[in-house]
């Protein structure tokens, strides 16, 4: 009786290493060791696509071609990133398209005949949205400045 005592102390204080079970009790109860999983790391989001504050500064870019092929460039950029065109107003220069559940005013304005400014701003004058809405746009308009229309 106390060899079986001493054995079951024994193999209850003393790991064992070579099994995949532990034995708890002298009973045949056991028990699977707990394996931890490894840590599943969420990928880091894309700082274009979380609101942030954006300053009036960064919303305006002067480009080097004449008024008229800015607005089609602009027009085309909005197309091109999927963002849905509301409202075009040719004449004076403006397009009102939403993106991310908000409303943007895109204005472009003549400077001289060979430069032109672009303008987005938020309508609801609200400056925390992801900056991607105008970088996408800025940089689509700057790959395609040569491009004929």
């Amino acid at each position: 009786m106390m060899k079986k005592i001493f054995i079951i102390l024994c193999l209850a204080i003393m790991p064992n290493v070579f099994a995949e079970e532990t034995i708890i009790a002298a009973d045949t109860v056991q028990s699977k060791p707990v394996v931890q999983q490894p840590a599943v790391q969420k990928p880091a989001p894309n700082p274009l696509t979380v609101s942030q504050n954006i300053m009036f500064d960064n919303c305006t870019k002067i480009f080097g071609i004449n008024q008229e092929k800015l607005f089609y460039l602009t027009l085309a950029s909005i197309s091109a990133n999927r963002f849905n065109v509301e409202e075009i107003q040719s004449s004076h220069g403006y397009i009102i398209f939403s993106a991310n559940r908000n409303k943007y005013l895109a204005t472009i304005s003549k400077i001289d005949k060979a430069n032109a400014i672009l303008k987005i701003t938020p309508c609801n004058n609200v400056y925390n949205f992801p900056p991607g809405i105008i970088t996408n746009t800025f940089k689509y308009i700057d790959l395609n400045l040569t491009q004929p229309i």
